[in-house]
């Protein structure tokens, strides 16, 4: 089969990536050619099957998904129409709809929007869950992580050294932080954090820590973005977010973005590496495209999309990271299985107890 150079969205997408040598950039192109027939010549498509339809619910935003979304549906032909929410509205969604939901597949931001839907998921193929790591994906194969988040503090370089930071979550409740934090609780990372603080700490610490936050009076922010735009600016110190949205600020607007990200060394859920995955609803009505789908985001063009577009890290082996992260091998993540940060119920039911969240 012949391709032009460049004329497949698949290859505009490799060859935008960073730091990929012209080996690497060989092989990703050999692998994207036999992944997307849909990109050959327009008597093979003409000659092949319709690729048919596929439904998308995504947790994900568009901006940071879209693109990559848009790349398989050029790629394969295929018809994707994607419904937009936030990971918690969109399996509270797929729960009301029950067996009459359209969606085919469920794109979540982070693993416990996952288990609160993970009854209405097939079981997909051994070959595809092995893809990525074990801790990566569930333990009986109901969904299979896409790319991982680390959990850091953002903090304004203009007003703190990274030395004046605490090596842990609990430090922040100290009283000299209060009016200098910003957190985003109705984010469904946040909350995935607070699930994590729940399984490793128990509730009746958990309960404490977010007592103590609240009491320090932290400025509130809908979603990560403006957290992290708000720790440049200096209108906080510090806040709670995942590490990729500071690396989109300097990718924009240069080194001298007034932010930077820490690390917490104590290994606890402050630094946990969440991770966004997908799984296939077992009511779902083009499965086959569901799992080419899967398929194409596991794929090594599509990692490296993640690793170098969106600043995320991959989970499928021999992708590179961006030059500006953190290897995963210097954070000290704490060891706990993605499948065990559910009860997303339970804990939001803990943060509206404690009039964090309406």
């Amino acid at each position: 089969m012949s391709v032009p150079l460049l004329t497949c969205p698949i290859r505009r997408a490799a060859a935008r990536v960073a730091g990929v040598d012209s080996v690497a950039y060989a092989a990703l192109l050999s692998l994207a050619i036999l992944l997307v027939a849909g990109c050959g010549s327009d008597d093979e498509t003409a000659a092949s099957p319709g690729p048919g339809s596929l439904v998308v619910y995504s947790g994900r935003s568009d901006d940071l998904v879209g693109p990559i979304i848009e790349q398989f549906k050029d790629a394969t032909g295929i018809d994707v129409k994607v419904k937009w929410g936030s990971t918690s509205e969109v399996a509270l969604l797929i729960l009301e709809e029950g067996d009459a939901s359209p969606a085919d597949v469920f794109f979540a931001q982070d693993p416990s929007g996952l288990a609160a839907v993970v009854d209405r998921l097939s079981t997909l193929p051994d070959d595809l869950l092995a893809r990525v790591p074990d801790w990566a994906r569930s333990p009986d194969g109901r969904w299979v992580g896409i790319s991982g988040r680390a959990r850091v503090v953002v903090y304004n370089t203009d007003r703190l050294d990274e030395t004046d930071l605490p090596s842990s979550m609990e430090g922040f409740t100290d009283h000299k932080w209060k009016g200098r934090i910003g957190w985003p609780p109705s984010n469904g990372s946040f909350q995935a954090m607070v699930a994590a603080m729940r399984l490793m700490w128990g509730d009746e610490r958990t309960r404490r820590w977010l007592q103590g936050i609240k009491a320090n009076e932290p400025r509130e922010y809908p979603k990560n973005t403006p957290l992290v735009a708000a720790a440049a600016s200096g209108e906080i110190d510090v806040g709670f977010v995942n590490h990729y949205y500071l690396y989109r600020f300097i990718e924009k607007d240069g080194e001298g973005f007034g932010a930077r990200n820490h690390h917490l060394a104590d290994g606890g859920p402050g630094s946990i590496v969440l991770v966004a995955g997908a799984g296939i609803l077992n009511t779902a009505k083009n499965s086959e495209n569901a799992e080419k789908f899967l398929r194409f985001m596991l794929s090594m063009p599509s990692q490296q999309y993640f690793a170098s577009t969106t600043f995320e890290y991959p989970l499928v082996g021999d992708v590179k990271t961006h030059g500006l992260l953190a290897s995963l091998d210097e954070i000290n993540n704490p060891s706990v299985d993605m499948a065990s940060l559910e009860g997303l119920k339970e804990t939001q039911a803990m943060l509206r107890d404690l009039g964090i969240i309406p």
